[in-house]
């Protein structure tokens, strides 16, 4: 007996439109010269509000769904005061339904939503057409219930998130504190020479390879990872290198975007691979070369392009051996808790999100033998 079942017992399901347990309607446009800092929030076609110091026109729990652009359909909550804009709000007759319970109804449906999508150059989602949806409508009580369940997955995994910024916060200042260099020359104390790139650094792009030997996944026979303009393209038969080496991309928007690789991999030409001497540890370069926004030395062009002729003459700071190497040792600690994809927090919001899905999945997917007209 699952848990949707044992919430349920004897009690009955109705299946209404969306359209018939709440209100759906088209927000206000506002200008963009309207968008300023403030403390109401503008939703518009993005999965992030803007803010602006105006009145609101919409209070109280509200959803809303964006209303065009490439997140057209993307669906948020709110329990404040807002201004909606290019997007549309979800009203509830609380009466029959509650606000959360339709909120985490149609997360489980997002999918659906987005397919929605119509128009030319810019697709847009019509509240009209999700006004379509069914929803399966137990009675308040047993929402409740489900609400609560799927609230504290919710909670939970925000938590998390707040703790991962704030563990990134803690992170960006560490890395800046050690990777400083004060006006006395002294890094964390110690004397740092600067030198140019091209005197420390090996600085060579990568090597072309068809996009037909190129696979998505891992496999027997694919075993490398290939390494493009803005990371891992997928997986080769050969690799180009075989050792520890940070890789910057060199082409397109992302270009200047610094990652590192200890093992055998592919380089295209779209990649500069950077090798160092033993005077100078690779990780401590990674860390270095990273904040110091390679991006900005792009060209200026539909498909922007980093030159490994305009990185030479940048200057980093070199501390002795063993002071880089503490360096490396902190901040790979926080490395790991904020970004490792099998250590630390990402792993367990990843864990907690799907333990969320399982969840709503198991709540919300009614079967057919409940449904009433």
């Amino acid at each position: 007996m699952n848990n949707r079942t044992k919430l349920l017992k004897d009690e009955k399901v109705q299946w209404k439109t969306l359209g018939e347990v709440a209100e759906l309607k088209r927000g206000t446009t506002i200008t963009a010269k309207s968008k300023t800092e403030g403390n109401i929030p503008v939703i518009s076609g993005g999965q992030k509000p803007a803010y602006y110091n105006g009145e609101f026109n919409r209070d109280g729990e509200t959803i809303t769904v964006a209303g065009s652009g490439a997140y057209a359909g993307f669906v948020m909550y709110w329990n404040e005061p807002i201004f909606v804009s290019d997007a549309f709000s979800i009203k509830a007759n609380q009466e029959i339904v509650l606000p959360r319970y339709i909120y985490h109804f149609l997360l489980s449906i997002q999918s659906q939503i987005h397919d929605l999508k119509s128009g030319g150059g810019v697709p847009h989602v019509y509240a009209k057409d999700v006004a379509r949806f069914k929803i399966p409508i137990p009675p308040l009580h047993i929402q409740q219930e489900i609400v609560a369940i799927l609230d504290k997955f919710t909670e939970l995994t925000a938590e998390l998130t707040a703790e991962l910024t704030a563990r990134k916060k803690q992170y960006d200042y560490y890395r800046e504190q050690l990777l400083s260099v004060d006006d006395k020359g002294l890094m964390n104390g110690v004397k740092a020479e600067w030198k140019t790139l091209g005197e420390v650094f090996e600085m060579k792009a990568g090597q072309h390879i068809k996009a037909s030997n190129i696979n998505s996944i891992k496999d027997k026979e694919y075993l490398f990872p290939c390494f493009g303009g803005n990371g891992i393209r997928g997986f080769v038969k050969n690799y180009s290198h075989d050792g520890s080496f940070v890789l910057i991309g060199r082409q397109g928007a992302l270009c200047g975007n610094v990652q590192r690789f200890k093992g055998k991999f592919y380089a295209t030409e779209h990649a500069v691979v950077v090798s160092t001497s033993e005077s100078i540890n690779i990780d401590y370069a990674f860390y270095f070369l990273d904040i110091m926004n390679l991006n900005q030395y792009a060209s200026k062009s539909a498909q922007p392009g980093l030159a490994v002729g305009n990185l030479l003459n940048l200057k980093i700071p070199i501390p002795p051996l063993s002071e880089q190497e503490r360096i490396v040792a902190i901040l790979d600690k926080f490395d790991t808790l904020t970004t490792s994809i099998s250590e630390g927090l990402p792993k367990e919001i990843e864990l907690r999100q799907k333990q969320y899905e399982y969840y709503r999945e198991q709540l919300l997917d009614f079967p057919k033998i409940n449904i009433e007209s």
